[in-house]
């Protein structure tokens, strides 16, 4: 499926100039503090590489109850036990009329004792197509030459709720859903009496595949910004409107909507909203469709462009779109299928601390607070604590991230990590972060010497040079936050001399970022210092 594009600072995100914006609309480092490689360039950077967020999906049960819950899925199972032993067909492997009626009534269709509807068959006949799709009723022919259908062998695990099976017949008919929700009108070329088709027929037929192409593109991008959506909202919070979708598929970033761009979002709600409803069907979405009295058809001066036109209060009228932990999961086998990196909240907590604070400060594409969290659930707090503490220590390359995340784990934990963090007060490396988090907890702890505190300063500001991916003005209210004395060469004479692996380059980001020209030209001379005693 068509992945999103990386905002780059030659294609800035809407950000600092938009209201009630979308997650996709926003730098993903904003979002989720992705953490850029420590001394990558910008050219380095691949500007078309997408990021796709962590989503936290539910237990495999969760996901297998779901799908077996979906009507469709219910009825093709029903269908195809139903056919055992065996159960004659057409030659196209269709239900025999005599049976399409008994096949409705077993899928619950009409009242006893009341006529079916026409309706009621159709759909029955669709859940028969789709246990065929699915394999799950397979089509023969006897020696006599008798046409029959028998149940498949998925049949009998997927009836067990084996995760595998159920998850795969799931997915593959959310797949066939997808790629039907996105195909344009057939087109009629039976009506020439076998001749060939015309020349205009070849072409409406080209045409055709393009709309279908520009549909299905379209579908899958939907997709994308809801899964991406879901990613970052709170719980409750993932339902979009269906207005705000189409506008963020088709507004230029950073842009306001004009008259012409208004009646475009309008189009493409249109477009979208039958398309969502079709894999709401299959329990990928939740929807609910546009109120079809909104639409007036108006012939505007410019264009003709139809319109809907809002009352005040009506705004869930215009639709309503909600991705489901089921469409989560079919968009992410999507996006892997694509070969797009997928991960999964959770995926660094699998092992040690040691481990997830490493896998965490070295990977691009993570959600912090959650690893943590994910980490943390079940664990001895107190056992925990020590246990990240050990793990936050080092002077390299990534070491200041480590600590950062460390003590976002002990807020997590809270009191229960005072005992850990008090035996580390004295650590050279641990110490002034330690000391700083219990003050903030109440506790009454000794003022650490004067070397910690600066070391604990470098050691700060290192770690959002490693996480803040150039964010500029991040790192000015850090440097605005700086205690710097009115003798600015006197602190950084202190400064400069911290064994710190990354002293100097604190030094310089102050010197490039602090307003007061003293202060910058100061910080720039220290660096030069600390760079020179490396030497």
């Amino acid at each position: 499926m068509a992945g999103r594009r990386r905002t780059t600072p030659d294609n800035p995100s809407p950000a600092e100039s938009g209201e009630g914006l979308l997650p996709a609309d926003y730098e993903l480092a904003d979002l989720y503090n992705a953490f850029a490689t420590h001394g990558e360039s910008d050219e380095d950077l691949d500007d078309s590489a997408v990021l796709v967020p962590p989503i936290q999906l539910p237990p495999e049960e969760e996901l297998v109850a779901a799908a077996l819950a979906v009507p469709l899925i219910d009825h093709a199972l029903k269908l195809a036990r139903w056919t055992a032993p065996h159960r004659a067909v057409d030659e196209l492997g269709d239900l025999t009329e005599a049976d399409q009626e008994p096949a409705a009534r077993l899928l619950g269709y009409g009242a006893e004792g009341a006529e079916l509807d026409e309706e009621d068959v159709v759909e029955a006949m669709r859940a028969w197509s789709l246990a065929c799709d699915l394999e799950l009723i397979e089509i023969g022919t006897t020696a006599e030459g008798e046409h029959v259908a028998i149940p498949g062998p998925d049949l009998e695990p997927a009836e067990e709720k084996d995760a595998d099976t159920v998850l795969e017949l799931w997915l593959t008919a959310a797949g066939i859903v997808r790629e039907l929700a996105a195909e344009a009108d057939s087109l009629d070329l039976d009506g020439q009496d076998g001749a060939e088709p015309g020349e205009d027929e070849v072409d409406r037929l080209a045409e055709v595949e393009e709309h279908r192409e520009e549909a299905a593109e379209l579908l899958d991008e939907a997709l994308q910004v809801l899964y991406e959506h879901t990613a970052f909202a709170e719980p409750g919070q993932e339902t979009v409107p269906l207005g705000v979708l189409a506008a963020l598929l088709v507004v230029p970033e950073g842009e306001e909507p004009d008259e012409e761009l208004l009646g475009d979002i309008t189009d493409l709600m249109v477009a979208l909203d039958p398309m969502l409803a079709d894999l709401a069907e299959l329990g990928v979405l939740e929807h609910r469709p546009i109120d079809p009295e909104l639409f007036e058809e108006e012939e505007e001066e410019q264009g003709g462009i139809p319109v809907i036109e809002a009352q005040e209060g009506d705004a869930e009228r215009f639709g309503l779109v909600r991705l489901t932990p089921l469409g989560q999961y079919a968009v992410r086998q999507w996006l892997l299928e694509d070969g797009y990196e997928a991960p999964l909240v959770g995926e660094l907590a699998e092992g040690d601390a040691e481990a997830l604070l490493r896998g965490i400060s070295e990977t691009a594409n993570v959600l912090p607070h959650r690893e943590l969290a994910v980490w943390l659930a079940g664990r001895e707090p107190e056992a925990a604590a020590r246990e990240l503490l050990a793990a936050a220590k080092g002077t390299d390359t990534y070491s200041p991230v480590r600590r950062m995340l460390c003590v976002q784990a002990l807020e997590l934990l809270g009191p229960a990590a005072r005992p850990a963090a008090a035996e580390v007060t004295e650590d050279e490396e641990l110490g002034g972060a330690a000391r700083s988090w219990l003050r903030a907890q109440g506790e009454e702890v000794t003022a650490p010497e004067r070397g910690m505190v600066l070391w604990t300063m470098v050691d700060t500001f290192a770690a959002q040079l490693l996480t803040s991916e150039g964010e500029a003005g991040l790192l000015q209210e850090l440097v605005r936050g700086l205690p710097v004395t009115d003798n600015p060469a006197s602190f950084f004479g202190e400064v400069w001399r911290v064994p710190h692996p990354y002293t100097a380059d604190v030094l310089e980001a102050v010197g490039e970022l602090h307003l007061e020209r003293n202060v910058a030209k100061e910080a720039r001379k220290a660096a030069f210092k600390a760079r020179s005693q490396n030497k």
